[in-house]
């Protein structure tokens, strides 16, 4: 269901990373391209091959949506695909796709740095869950210059598992001395939300990734444009202020 709410005490906010700090679009498509060229020694026909076990289209640089690199972990996307590559270990496989994605170019969703001084500002703890391991997710939101502005940050290698899995959003909770029910988590994906019903938080759905409104609704309590659109929903959301009642 979307929409607003009963009125709730919000006093933290995990985002997921790809597709929602960041566009996911011109960070990963940017990357697929690079990363295929690389594994596939500049063989275009090749490439394409490969692409298209992982739902990348090399001819037009996108991505399907149901493509396992949206929501999935660097092990998923290895393990397909392995099958192409029986001469690289996984441990190869894997050290390439996390080398290349801390190179990926990084195109914020929103001016990062305002939003969340503004959001901390308000005296809310935030975080980061990734299904990126966390070495590349830190490299990313260190090249927008916000690392300093998360209190917790987690890729699906960090210890607490990846999403649809609620482990990292508890594990925020849990460092925070949260309340998981005062916690909101806001993502693109499918995984994301269910994480975040799972963890027993509210969910925002952003569409700066590649699921649509109809796929993300029946997860969210709302579906934003962006999280630039958060504060605002945040705000509507706080319970009312007590009136105080004087004697006559």
């Amino acid at each position: 269901m979307t929409g607003v709410q009963a009125s709730r005490t919000t006093t933290g906010v995990i985002f997921d990373k790809d597709g929602t700090l960041f566009d996911f679009s011109a960070t990963w498509e940017a990357w697929a391209k690079s990363f295929l060229l690389r594994l596939c020694a500049q063989d275009m026909s090749k490439a394409a091959y490969v692409g298209a076990a992982i739902g990348f289209d090399l001819s037009s640089e996108t991505f399907e949506r149901t493509s396992v690199v949206i929501a999935g972990t660097p092990e998923e996307v290895t393990l397909a695909l392995m099958p192409h590559f029986p001469e690289r270990s996984q441990a190869d496989l894997q050290d390439i796709i996390n080398e290349e994605a801390a190179n990926a170019p990084q195109r914020a969703a929103v001016p990062l740095v305002p939003l969340l001084q503004g959001l901390r500002a308000d005296g809310l703890r935030l975080g980061v869950a990734t299904n990126d391991a966390e070495a590349p997710a830190r490299a990313h939101l260190a090249q927008a210059g916000v690392t300093a502005l998360f209190d917790f940050i987690a890729g699906y290698d960090s210890g607490f598992g990846g999403k649809p899995a609620p482990g990292q959003l508890m594990a925020f909770a849990e460092r925070m001395h949260l309340v998981p029910a005062e916690v909101v988590m806001v993502g693109d994906s499918t995984h994301d939300l269910r994480a975040g019903r799972a963890a027993g938080m509210g969910t925002v759905a952003v569409l700066t990734g590649l699921a649509t409104r109809q796929e993300l609704a029946p997860l969210a309590d709302v579906v934003l444009p962006d999280i630039g659109h958060l504060p605002g929903w945040l705000d509507q959301t706080r319970p009312a202020p007590q009136k105080r009642h004087f004697p006559s």
